[in-house]
């Protein structure tokens, strides 16, 4: 019986891209400079302390694909522990550096241009598009219309938000219109029904998403936006391995925001989590009953959204200290040809300025009980992986990337 689980943790870049100075992300280290952060004792907090601990990951190969990736070690791990998995890491060859962009290159669809974006300006919208997103949806108005942090934005303009009924839209570096909107005081079928009509209208301008970001709280300092977080977007502009493993029989589990990501496309099933650890609950479930020619496909968020955008490095290093502890779990339940994968979709460097995405290398770490142990070197695209998820399955080659041999 042949399944596989993909496990990304979303924005754990390893090191800078060869092309990171065309996105001002130069010496970027997401990882590397957690665990360096952590090794200098900056991220002692009542729930962690000292070098970063992650012995499983590290016995998978974690450590040496950093090491690979930006040629020094990740510091206060003992490198000389013996490998369980096939490691190495990958360059991002779509053009952006964003969760759609990444996640469909690593399932064989590269984004040969750049998505649109908005302008750093204050407003940031065209007049147009919100001139006619207010006629079609019917809302009184709109606040924001600038770039933020969504935590920040709503502190600033909740109260408000709740008094005028206005919702708050805003967007970041990535090709994205979001939505803030109170899950009492505006509704969250209100919220999804306006989300769906701003799909539509940006839609011409290239956005590939839209996201619904509901929060509750009566008072700025109780603001916190929910698990009820809503991703519209566009469609994979190919067949991805999702399309082609369910074309043949096979099953597609997503796990996360993995069906928002490809809007549906190639998926069976769709389970969802409020956070990284109730997500890898529901990763172990489906892995107890899935069947042959399964492919588990999970995205633990909070390493990104939580930790990553809000530049938190303590917060980032007990998540993945805490995602750590539960690989043997995984490994547990897992049968002997099942495969699994440890990757991410690009970087968000909690140590670097701002609050944006890093253009990074991700890690390729496979591991099974049939997965030789050894350095699988530098990818030249994150469609590597599959590619060699199509072999495993025994689909028919995908257009792009190259086998791993592990």
């Amino acid at each position: 019986m042949k399944r596989a689980i993909i496990l990304v943790m979303d924005s754990l870049g390893i090191g800078a891209s060869a092309d990171a100075n065309l996105y001002g992300d130069e010496g970027t280290n997401t990882l590397g400079h957690i665990a360096q952060a952590c090794f200098e004792g900056k991220c002692d907090t009542k729930q962690r302390s000292g070098a970063l601990l992650i012995p499983n990951l590290t016995r998978l190969g974690l450590a040496h694909a950093l090491a690979g990736s930006c040629g020094t070690p990740m510091a206060g791990v003992d490198e000389n522990i013996k490998v369980q998995g096939a490691y190495g890491h990958a360059e991002e060859v779509s053009k952006d550096k964003d969760t759609p962009s990444g996640h469909w290159e690593m399932a064989g669809v590269p984004v040969p241009f750049a998505w649109g974006t908005f302008p750093e300006t204050t407003p940031c919208f065209p007049k147009p598009l919100i001139d006619d997103f207010i006629k079609l949806s019917g809302v009184p108005g709109i606040l924001g219309n600038c770039h933020d942090s969504g935590t920040e934005i709503i502190k600033r303009l909740g109260a408000e938000h709740i008094k005028t009924g206005k919702p708050i839209c805003y967007t970041s570096a990535d090709s994205v219109f979001q939505i803030a909107a109170h899950e009492k005081h505006f509704g969250l079928d209100e919220l999804m029904r306006i989300c769906t009509i701003a799909k539509g209208l940006t839609e011409e301008l290239n956005i590939t998403r839209v996201i619904a970001r509901p929060f509750v709280g009566e008072a700025p300092e109780e603001f916190v936006r929910t698990a009820n977080r809503r991703d519209l977007t566009t469609p994979p502009i190919e067949p991805t391995l999702l399309d082609k493993l369910s074309a043949q029989g096979g099953q597609v589990v997503s796990v996360g925001k993995i069906n928002d990501i490809f809007s549906g496309r190639g998926i069976s099933k769709c389970v969802k989590g409020k956070d990284n650890m109730e997500l890898f609950d529901a990763m172990l479930d489906e892995l107890k009953v899935a069947n042959d020619k399964t492919l588990i496909f999970a995205n633990f968020v909070d390493f990104d959204s939580h930790f990553g955008h809000r530049r938190n490095v303590a917060g980032y290093a007990s998540a993945i200290e805490e995602f750590d502890k539960r690989i043997p779990e995984l490994e547990e339940l897992m049968g002997k040809d099942d495969i699994a994968l440890i990757t991410a979709d690009h970087g968000c460097d909690p140590t670097f300025q701002g609050t944006d995405h890093t253009r990074e290398h991700v890690p390729v770490v496979f591991f099974g009980q049939n997965i030789k142990p050894k350095n699988i070197g530098k990818r030249n695209s994150f469609a590597d992986m599959g590619q060699t998820l199509a072999h495993y399955f025994g689909i028919e080659p995908l257009p792009h990337g190259a086998l791993i041999d592990c």
